[in-house]
């Protein structure tokens, strides 16, 4: 099992998901827990190895749309916070701009902060998750925050 600091992973995470899928990349190796970030679009200044994406050496880091956390994040939380407005939340998410308005909709009716820790909340139980099933051990941050 190899050990990484949880903010590296979820900086690393952060990264991956800023993008749209397989825009940018993050893996993490299996024997020593140093993370390697690869932008298709900018390319980065680090060194990485050459068998980065095709060892078994290296994890993926995964996309908030491999642990569900995209659109249906929102969709559970308007399910679960605004049960009479899902319908028009789920509007939202057939077209462009679907955050911007989902976003504006919560600020309308007094519950982003509310969605902003929901998000949050899911966000680091789905990782920790991740990192559990992939048999990552986290460990505490440097400003003391439990991992």
């Amino acid at each position: 099992m190899v050990t990484v600091k949880y903010d590296d992973i979820s900086a690393a995470f952060d990264f991956v998901s800023s993008g749209a899928p397989m825009e940018h990349h993050a893996y993490v190796s299996l024997e020593t827990g140093a993370i390697y970030w690869v932008s298709e679009l900018n390319p980065l200044e680090e060194e990485v190895p050459d068998d980065l994406g095709e060892s078994d050496r290296y994890l993926a880091i995964p996309h908030k749309n491999d642990l569900d956390l995209g659109s249906n994040l929102a969709l559970r939380f308007a399910a679960e916070e605004l049960p009479e407005s899902y319908t028009r939340v789920d509007g939202f998410f057939r077209h462009r701009g679907a955050y911007r308005r989902f976003k504006e909709f919560l600020t309308a009716a007094g519950c982003l902060d509310k969605w902003y820790a929901f998000e949050a909340e899911s966000t680091d139980r789905a990782l920790r998750n991740w990192c559990d099933e992939n048999d990552i051990q986290v460990v505490e941050s440097a400003d003391g925050r439990t991992a």
